[in-house]
């Protein structure tokens, strides 16, 4: 027991170091690690605390592009904020602090590390956020959002819609045409398949675009013209 207990301790510190914050409430820290197919009864996992981290966090990044883009619009801001949200970003912010290592889960859910489990790291850190938040206030949570977000929140392709949006527009303006996608291929076992998805746009050569989700595939075909046509860099 004594042994066990020395082993938690020092990942408790591990996750600590990484985050960059010193916990009061060492339990609240465990919540906001625990995925709910962990049994631990009525609110031992994360489910509330990402309720509350996601609004933390939408303030803090609203905060941080409001200073620092003062002659963005409205309409280029709520962009940038939509990318810096995002599953995506925060399932990368994940990564990079390593947490998938101290996240607790039931033997049913596994490959933490795995593309189909980005959800997952994603909302882990929208929960951590909330402890910080609860554990030491607003502005703890703040420190630890700039630390994780300002860089991303400065990159140029932040303010890019997604990319079918983009595309659609652009077909719209350009051909008076709507982009029509289609599954082209799907292989992989139903837990984990891989779609290859075809977009094409009269007028315009087809592309295609592979991924383990249908929406994602589709984002990558769209990108593919995008950039082919000139209207991404």
């Amino acid at each position: 027991m004594k042994r066990a207990a020395i082993a938690a301790a020092a990942a408790i510190g591990r996750i600590e170091e990484r985050v960059g914050h010193h916990f009061a409430d060492q339990d609240r820290l465990q919540r906001a690690l625990t995925h709910s197919s962990l049994r631990t009864g009525a609110g031992g996992n994360y489910e509330r605390l990402e309720f509350l981290g996601d609004r933390v966090l939408g303030l803090c990044v609203a905060e941080l592009l409001f200073r620092n883009f003062r002659n963005a619009d409205e309409g280029e801001l709520s962009v940038r904020l939509n990318a810096l949200v995002s599953a995506q970003t925060c399932a990368s912010v994940a990564d990079d602090l390593g947490l998938h290592e101290f996240i607790r889960t039931g033997a049913d859910v596994k490959k933490l590390t795995g593309k189909r489990m980005a959800n997952v790291r994603a909302d882990v850190v929208e929960s951590l956020i909330a402890a910080i938040y609860l554990d030491a206030g607003l502005e703890a949570a703040r420190e630890f959002i700039e630390r994780n977000w300002s860089a991303r929140a400065l990159e140029s392709d932040a303010a890019r819609r997604d990319a079918k949006t983009e595309l659609q527009e652009w077909a719209h303006a350009r051909f008076g045409v709507t982009p029509l996608y289609r599954i082209a291929d799907r292989s992989g076992p139903d837990h984990e398949p891989v779609f290859v998805v075809t977009v094409e746009i009269k007028g315009v050569e087809p592309a295609t675009g592979e991924s383990r989700s249908k929406r994602a595939a589709e984002q990558a075909a769209a990108t593919a013209i995008l950039q082919r046509e000139g209207v991404w860099l």
